[in-house]
């Protein structure tokens, strides 16, 4: 089995991981050719991988547009590989809170370059999985929290779906046999940002940052922009066709799994979590 993953970020890197003990001959495609990876200007090497490999998956966020469509578009239509594209539930845009699934209409937000690159992807037959916020080792509220540099923002009736990286790894993992299409991976129980930070705190024994209303608090507009949509994300499909269930059903299964494996140390000084779109 060749895979061939666009990008070697977070989600890139934790595939790698867990298929390399099976076997499997695994290839990357970064922008620097940084490490062992393949540079993107590399495009000879690049089109070998793409016309050898069993599995490719592109966890690269688009800018402007998608560059890896951009720049290997031909050589992916003809690929007689498994298509895989990370995506981001961004793509349902704004339903005030309400449920959404995979028939939901999508290029309605905030985010029209990946909106387009997710359709594009689909147009070519690849499984595309829309993902919500992404947490997990060293990439989490907890983190944040023993920084000081968490804050809980108040909206009210606002919430949002999470997944843990784990699941996404078995996500794609089970998405390898399935059919063509869009599923959403994330947990089972959307929940407002302060509930997620204080259950965080909770964990470290670390007193609560105040409850800051949206207009009140010192946010980037990135950050602001997330504030700005609201809805719970549907796992249905994927549980019904790939047989996925998620091992962190909730923030707090996660929470706590990552509390109890990470030592104090190593919770002080992780890096940041992750946006959606940093895979």
């Amino acid at each position: 089995m060749r895979l061939l993953i666009f990008g070697q970020g977070y989600t890139g890197s934790a595939l790698a991981r867990h298929l390399a003990p099976g076997g499997w001959r695994i290839a990357s495609v970064t922008r620097d050719g940084r490490g062992d990876s393949i540079a993107v200007a590399d495009t000879d090497r690049v089109a070998f991988e793409i016309s050898h490999a069993t599995h490719i998956v592109s966890t690269v966020a688009p800018g402007e547009s998608d560059p890896i469509l951009a720049a290997f578009g031909p050589q992916l239509a003809e690929a007689r590989g498994w298509l895989g594209y990370l995506s981001s539930t961004g793509v349902y845009g704004d339903t005030n809170g309400a449920w959404v699934d995979e028939t939901a209409p999508t290029g309605t937000g905030r985010r029209t370059a990946r909106a387009e690159a997710d359709a594009a992807w689909l147009a070519l037959g690849a499984r595309v999985f829309r993902l919500p916020g992404i947490y997990g080792p060293g990439r989490s509220p907890l983190e944040r929290a023993a920084r000081g540099e968490a804050a809980r923002i108040h909206v009210p009736g606002q919430v949002f779906s999470r997944i843990h990286l784990d699941d996404i790894i078995a996500g794609l993992a089970a998405g390898f046999d399935a059919p063509r299409g869009a599923y959403n991976l994330s947990d089972d129980l959307p929940a407002p940002q302060s509930d997620v930070i204080a259950y965080a705190c909770q964990l470290l024994g670390i007193a609560l940052p105040p409850l800051v209303p949206l207009g009140q608090a010192d946010l980037s507009p990135q950050a602001r922009g997330f504030y700005s949509e609201n809805r719970r994300v549907a796992n249905g499909k994927a549980k019904r066709v790939l047989g996925w269930r998620p091992r962190f059903a909730d923030y707090r299964l996660g929470l706590r799994a990552l509390s109890a494996s990470t030592s104090p140390a190593s919770t002080s000084t992780a890096p940041a979590a992750a946006s959606a779109d940093q895979r």
